[in-house]
């Protein structure tokens, strides 16, 4: 089988084309080097044994080029920051996966396709799921928050609270119904995640959308902003400098290995029945930040005081945990 990955020079992309390889496809990757992820070109990690193009997914003739003669696509090509420029993040997210879709209707390849794997994020599900667990018990319907404004934030209280008796909500982990996205990144993977799986109904081409949560691991960006935690507590820690961790370091996450986002992304290849289907990729454990960077420091070997409770990051989710 022949199998396309957008994003392949990429942090989950080139583990995945390393997988594949091992396990006997023949991989391409379509990759524009981004220099924000890829300051230096075209990494060293990568396979020798992938087919490399160099382009953007953003471009008709060159995503057409890429996709002759495959048989399967992980579209896993994506722009990720913190930058307003708004329109960036749906051109390179969403209008490159209408573009797919409407190159493999075009050129009549929907019957060649196999599988098309869309990468999407967790941050599509925006706040989550809480429960009042004082006025409404387990039984009532769960609340939805909304993005907390930055008035409240201010304040220093991060906590969302009842509406109806103003104690605070229980979080809960989210499963694949709840989509609240509340960002331009968000929206743009929303938005991603339903041209997939209805262009895909329509056309008849087996689609499976990857709701991945923090990806952890090697080969991460240590030049891209959006790498996280563990990029800004590793290179605090490396360059003696002192971490910042926003609001009271109490907020919720769910970390995945990226070994573990590999394995899930060659499981839904494999199986029919996981088409037209979302899926949360998740770690399955809830960590405090604090905690993810007291066990950081234990790992690492060295210990520094971060600065906690000084500062926040308005548009940050308080907690978030996929349900696998």
């Amino acid at each position: 089988m022949n199998i396309l990955i957008t994003g392949g020079a990429g942090f989950i992309g080139s583990h995945t084309a390393d997988a594949l390889i091992q396990k006997g496809y023949q991989v391409r990757i379509l990759d524009n080097l981004q220099r924000t992820v890829h300051p230096e070109g075209k990494p060293n990690y990568l396979n020798p044994n992938a087919d490399f193009i160099m382009g953007d997914v953003r471009d008709k003739q060159i995503l057409r080029q890429a996709l002759s003669g495959i048989d399967a696509v992980y579209h896993l090509a994506a722009y990720q920051d913190y930058l307003p420029d708004f329109s960036t993040f749906f051109h390179v997210n969403t209008v490159s996966t209408a573009l797919l879709y409407e190159i493999l209707v075009e050129d009549g390849l929907e019957n060649n396709i196999q599988k098309v794997v869309v990468a999407s994020s967790q941050a599509v599900m925006g706040e989550g799921r809480y429960r009042c667990n004082n006025c409404h018990g387990e039984d009532e319907e769960y609340l939805y928050p909304a993005i907390r404004l930055e008035a409240q934030l201010k304040t220093g209280e991060s906590e969302h609270r009842c509406p109806d008796c103003n104690e605070t909500l229980q979080w809960l982990p989210s499963d694949e119904t709840v989509a609240s996205p509340c960002n331009q990144y968000a929206l743009s993977k929303y938005s991603q995640e339903q041209i997939a799986i209805q262009m895909g109904k329509r056309y008849k081409v087996p689609s499976v959308v990857m709701r991945y949560s923090i990806v952890q691991g090697p080969r991460q960006s240590l030049s891209n902003a959006y790498s996280g935690a563990m990029r800004i507590f590793s290179l605090a820690l490396m360059f003696d400098r002192q971490p910042v961790i926003f609001e009271d370091g109490k907020q919720i996450r769910d970390f995945i290995n990226i070994e573990d986002v590999v394995a899930a992304n060659l499981l839904v290849l494999e199986r029919e029945e996981a088409d037209y289907q979302v899926f949360n990729v998740g770690g399955g454990v809830s960590w405090a930040v604090n905690d993810f960077y007291e066990r950081l420091q234990t790992v690492v070997g060295k210990r520094k005081v971060p600065s906690i409770g000084n500062t926040y990051r308005y548009g940050d989710t308080r907690h978030i945990v996929s349900d696998i």
